[in-house]
């Protein structure tokens, strides 16, 4: 494969697919060379991850327990206190996070509460820490505020790919999620976007997403990789597990397609052995959520987290 030295956004799927094909020591070498040009190979970033306002989302994401359509054991609350949401970031400071991100489970920020979140935004970057919000779909004027409360990143994931789409969700659709990843960057905000593998998808799908975020006009800066966490109740519950090393796979060639995003491992790593995670930051990786929970699903513990840095010579990015 050809590394090229200057970002692309004119990838064609057929491309990405023979990324895929490729012997799986040869995209791990091209996919670990390309990343210590750009990075630290030995150096992760921290991340910290708080649900503010959990369940009853009007959308229909199969995947999701917070879904309003299904039902699983999640008790519904509302938007969290500030304080609250000040003593949590304080917390993850203390363990070494310098990014703090706050999720909330709604189609789009409901007017009475999004004054309370910008004073969030503004609070948790007071810290010192950088600030990351997702809380769904954003008009011009919402993103706008965002941007000058002092947002550094905004998530919006596009999930998978446009093919596939329609199979997972049906309540926004995929120009919804491009429309809003527009309005962030007008407003002066970075990228946080990216996908969820292990949805019954087909590599095709998964080369899908990886084009559809590579052909942005720009790479988001932050690019999370989840595998599918099965949630008891949602109709992705007992979908075939994707396999580890075709996860691998898919962060080398996230790294490949992207190479000065940050590629964070997000969501499933509690289902994912140490040895899977240690592939996953050769293939490019180098970024995690710290904390036991990320929104209403398991993470490994810190201290696991720190053992495995240890075993593996890893330092926590310092900022």
């Amino acid at each position: 494969m050809n590394q090229v030295a200057d970002l692309r956004h004119d990838w064609q799927r057929d491309e990405i697919v023979a990324m895929f094909e490729q012997p799986f020591n040869d995209l791990l070498f091209q996919a670990h060379s390309l990343h210590r040009q750009h990075f630290d190979a030995n150096s992760v970033q921290i991340s910290t991850l708080l649900s503010i306002k959990t369940g009853g989302c009007p959308e229909d994401c199969a995947y999701c327990s917070q879904s309003a359509h299904y039902k699983v054991e999640l008790e519904r609350e509302k938007l969290m206190p500030l304080k609250q949401v000040i003593t949590e970031a304080q917390k993850a400071k203390a363990s070494g996070a310098t990014r703090f991100c706050m999720g909330a489970a709604w189609r789009s920020p409901p007017k009475g509460e999004f004054p309370r979140v910008l004073e969030m935004v503004e609070q948790v970057k007071a810290m010192g820490m950088e600030t990351c919000m997702t809380l769904g779909m954003l008009d011009d004027q919402q993103a706008s505020a965002l941007g000058d409360a002092g947002l550094d990143y905004y998530n919006h994931n596009l999930d998978t790919s446009p093919d596939f789409y329609g199979d997972i969700i049906t309540t926004r659709t995929y120009d919804d999620r491009l429309d809003t990843l527009g309005r962030v960057r007008d407003a002066g905000i970075k990228l946080c976007c990216g996908g969820i593998v292990g949805l019954g998808e087909s590599r095709m799908d998964r080369a899908g997403l990886l084009q559809q975020l590579a052909n942005l006009p720009e790479h988001p800066e932050s690019v999370p990789i989840n595998m599918l966490v099965q949630v008891e109740g949602t109709p992705l519950s007992d979908v075939e597990s994707i396999d580890a090393l075709e996860f691998v796979r898919t962060i080398a060639v996230a790294r490949l397609l992207m190479p000065a995003s940050m590629v964070r491992l997000s969501a499933g790593r509690s289902d994912m052995s140490d040895e899977t995670q240690a592939l996953c930051f050769f293939a490019g990786a180098n970024s995690i959520f710290y904390g036991e929970h990320l929104l209403t699903t398991d993470n490994p513990a810190v201290n696991h987290d720190q053992q495995l840095f240890s075993n593996l010579g890893i330092e926590p990015m310092s900022t």
